[in-house]
């Protein structure tokens, strides 16, 4: 292959210590129709008044200034828009990407900020979630008549060798408490002079939250404990009975509320159970929560159905959930609620197949049950659970920012829940919310 030469040749090259004047200002960072201006309008008709409260920063007052609420929900909330699921690289955009460069307006944040914001409003981004949806409510998008709900075990923190067992935990509690006092002895004798205040009492406070960690897992035992109890009693006293009795309740030491739970994969993995109620006609995500719990057939649908009824202020009449939720004692107690869920498969080769059909000593409830699941009609509707739910939990997990959770406890989860289904309905119903 011959050489080219470069004599004579007439290139555009890059002179970066050229100095140049540039007249531009913050709004010219994004065109009129990009999607983070109609994220920042919606902002502007919400009412945030909650996330306000907690700032010290007055008139009159020492101290300085306090960042903007609206512009940390706008942060975030554009932030699970684009699937950005991390304080730190959200901090990041906000360096170098020119949409949240226009959110900032030259206000600098930092990744700490960023973090506590997401998880310190619990009851604030719970009503900011709520008043998104009864405006939606207001313009008739949104009717409730019929919901579907769905989980999705979402991977945490908590590493797999960190669950321990009763005996362990009271060891490990045992030495913590010993390791705070010994701290506490140091810094307070001035033994550990050697370190500055600040590192002092970055190690105290590390020492305090591990044992309150532990603290928060022993007491977590008494109700694993008592489940066990109740799955051996459920096995009886044959082959399956004598493998549950050798189980014993484990609980992180990272995060007493994480719990070993199948993932899709077919592993077992921490995790978290999101649980998702979406309106079928107009797919709009109306109702989340977060529990341990590791399967669906706990009573899960009942207090679901009730946040979006309180959400909303309508009535649910139609309910849609998959056969991990089953329960006799939620069909009995559905009242004038129609539950669509399919029954479970018979154990008997005999039976299968012929599961809906009534039997003796069926109640009532369980009679129009499995009339209304044998209908064409109910089939037909029931079809729409994976047509809503699973379109919905792939939206989050994809496009929103509902990836393995690096928070600790439910509550922080739920904050983070909130803003992924949050950022959705935003994003799917800018216009309507802006209308």
């Amino acid at each position: 292959m011959s050489e080219v030469s470069l004599s004579g040749l007439r290139l555009r090259k890059p002179e970066r210590r050229q100095l140049g004047w540039v007249s531009q200002c913050a709004d010219d960072l994004v065109n009129a129709s990009h999607p983070v201006r109609s994220v920042a309008a919606v902002l502007e008709k919400l009412d945030l008044s909650g996330f306000y409260g907690p700032i010290k920063a007055r008139a009159g007052v020492s101290g300085r200034d306090s960042t903007d609420p609206q512009l940390l929900v706008g942060l975030w909330l554009y932030g699970c828009v684009r699937g950005v699921g991390s304080a730190r690289e959200l901090a990041r955009r906000c360096e170098e990407s020119a949409p949240f460069l226009w959110l900032c307006g030259g206000v600098t944040v930092n990744h700490r900020l960023l973090s506590e914001f997401r998880t310190d409003h619990g009851a604030a981004l719970d009503a900011l979630f709520t008043q998104v949806i009864a405006s939606l409510v207001d313009k008739n998008v949104v009717r409730v008549s019929r919901i579907s709900q769905d989980g999705v075990r979402v991977r945490v923190s908590a590493g797999a060798s960190s669950f321990r067992r009763e005996e362990r935990l009271a060891e490990l509690l045992r030495q913590s408490r010993e390791h705070v006092e010994q701290l506490r002895q140091q810094v307070d004798g001035g033994v550990a002079s050697e370190l500055s205040a600040r590192q002092k009492a970055a190690r105290k406070k590390a020492a305090q939250e591990r044992l309150e960690r532990l603290e928060q897992a022993v007491a977590q035992l008494p109700e694993l404990q008592q489940r066990q109890a109740e799955a051996e009693r459920r096995a009886g006293q044959g082959k399956a009975g004598e493998k549950v009795r050798k189980r014993q309740p484990r609980v992180s030491t990272t995060d007493p509320e994480a719990r070993r739970m199948k993932m899709p994969n077919g592993g077992f993995n921490p995790a978290v159970n999101v649980q998702l109620a979406t309106d079928t006609a107009s797919r709009a995500i109306v109702g989340v929560e977060v529990t341990a719990e590791g399967t669906d057939s706990v009573g899960l649908s009942t207090p679901m159905r009730q946040q979006v009824e309180q959400r909303t202020g309508m009535t649910v009449q139609q309910h849609l959930i998959d056969g991990g939720y089953l329960r006799k004692d939620d069909i009995e107690n559905a009242g004038e609620v129609e539950l669509f869920v399919p029954p479970k498969p018979a154990r008997s080769a005999a039976r299968r197949g012929r599961e809906l059909e009534p039997q003796r000593g069926d109640s009532p409830a369980v009679l129009r049950w499995k009339k209304r699941m044998a209908s064409a009609e109910g089939q037909e509707i029931y079809k729409q659970r994976a047509a809503t739910s699973e379109t919905v939990n792939a939206d989050l997990r994809t496009h929103r920012g509902l990836t393995p959770m690096t928070v600790r406890g439910t509550s922080k989860m739920r904050c983070v829940a909130l803003w992924c289904a949050l950022a959705y309905n935003v994003f799917h119903f800018a216009q309507n919310l802006l209308g």
